[in-house]
């Protein structure tokens, strides 16, 4: 196998659970999500402690804020060894955190439309006129106009933005669920297999393996069955 595109998001309240599933998954996954729950409730040292066993980290924090801010923040995400940092896909705060990612490993990523949201959850925060995937991808070009590393979206509009985009830009993929999987609070999801398809790079998978009573285990039915597609 000569990619592991898997991420698995370490949805979990403590910094306890979280080095546990990813001592389990070890020898399966090199690639943790660290999100708003766990940050808020462990701070930086849970990023320092999953580079320090050499594992890569997405810090998923969906900064928004003034341009000094961001920069700031950002340049404190690249200082702990983060690989992937997510940012609104507004051009201002896109340009500070690729300052501060300058001369880095650390790679923005742009989020257009969150992942549970359908087309009322749009009209309730007053965009109309357009569709979720014209949202999207109006959200995308400006994201990479503005010199963002990738996008984070959904499997629905992966196939698209991927036509649009050069091909080393990194698009993060949410929403996975394997065939019979609980899609939980996610709305637009499709399977791994047709996720990579499209044009994923990575894929971020919560629940189906954090959940399981083998991680591990669970991981590897979800890289065996994208077989072919990782070589």
């Amino acid at each position: 196998m000569n990619y592991n595109p898997i991420i698995v998001a370490l949805d979990v309240p403590n910094a306890g659970e979280a080095l546990s599933l990813v001592d389990r998954l070890s020898t399966t996954v090199d690639f943790y999500k660290v999100g708003l729950e766990l940050f808020t409730a462990e701070g930086p040292a849970v990023v320092r402690e999953i580079v320090a066993r050499r594992k890569k980290v997405f810090v998923d924090l969906k900064m928004y804020d003034i341009h000094e801010t961001v920069k700031r923040a950002a340049a404190r995400v690249a200082a702990l060894g983060g690989s992937l940092l997510t940012v609104h896909a507004s051009p201002q705060v896109i340009r500070a955190a690729r300052e501060a990612a300058a001369g880095t490993n650390l790679r923005i990523l742009a989020v257009t439309v969150l992942t549970s949201f359908d087309q009322q959850d749009l009209e309730d925060v007053g965009i109309t006129g357009r569709t979720v995937a014209e949202q999207v991808e109006w959200l995308a070009s400006k994201a990479i106009d503005a010199g963002a590393d990738g996008l984070v979206c959904s499997p629905l509009e992966v196939a698209a933005l991927r036509a649009r985009v050069h091909p080393e830009t990194v698009l993060v993929v949410p929403g996975v669920r394997s065939a019979g999987a609980d899609h939980g609070d996610q709305k637009r999801v499709a399977t791994p297999q047709s996720a990579m398809a499209d044009g994923a790079s990575y894929l971020v998978v919560g629940r189906e393996i954090t959940r399981a009573a083998e991680p591990a285990a669970a991981a590897d039915a979800i890289l065996r069955a994208l077989g072919s597609q990782l070589h």
